[in-house]
């Protein structure tokens, strides 16, 4: 039994949800989000909840059905609150600052690394060190901060590199010598 999949979804009164055969539109304060998703699901819609019901119980429909209701309830966050992931540069030299909207690092190498915001995305730095990934959907928000943390994944023997906030790093000991 699904237990994510059996939870009703509440909606927000500032957000509201449209269903048209299987694509599910979410509107809401901070923008618009649509996605297709499984067309063996239904959805029971009542004034301020949203309950996705599966046909049947084989193996195919349970997985199903808890993974399109927590799209949409990730829909219905990101229109009504918003997403955002900060990473950290820890090394040093390494800074990331803004140019327009455009977020350029630089963390070691010959030349800087441009990051271009995509539509929906916004960058923010904070003392050269902190960089903050904003947006409505979860999935663009997550991408773009693992495509920036990949640029240079964080090190175990001198801690160096760009981490998620709060990231535990293990940190390795050196050679020893004779």
């Amino acid at each position: 039994m699904s237990r994510v999949g059996k939870k009703i979804i509440d909606i927000p009164s500032d957000v509201t949800v449209s269903i048209e055969g299987n694509t599910v539109t979410v509107k809401g304060p901070k923008g618009e989000l649509s996605k297709t998703l499984s067309e063996r699901m239904t959805y029971k819609q009542e004034e301020s909840t949203l309950e996705v019901v599966r046909p049947t119980d084989s193996k195919d429909d349970r997985t199903v059905h808890g993974t399109t209701r927590a799209l949409i309830n990730n829909m219905i966050l990101g229109v009504s609150q918003g997403y955002q992931k900060t990473l950290e540069l820890v090394g040093v030299g390494y800074r990331a600052q803004m140019q327009g909207k455009d977020l350029v690092l630089n963390v070691g190498y010959s030349h800087p690394v441009e990051f271009k915001a995509d539509e929906g995305i916004n960058f923010s730095v904070e003392k050269n060190t902190k960089v903050t990934v904003e947006g409505i959907s979860k999935e663009q928000v997550g991408a773009m901060a693992s495509n920036i943390r990949a640029v240079r994944p964080p090190e175990p023997y001198k801690g160096k590199g760009i981490r998620y906030q709060g990231e535990y790093v293990r940190r390795k000991e050196g050679k020893t010598g004779k």
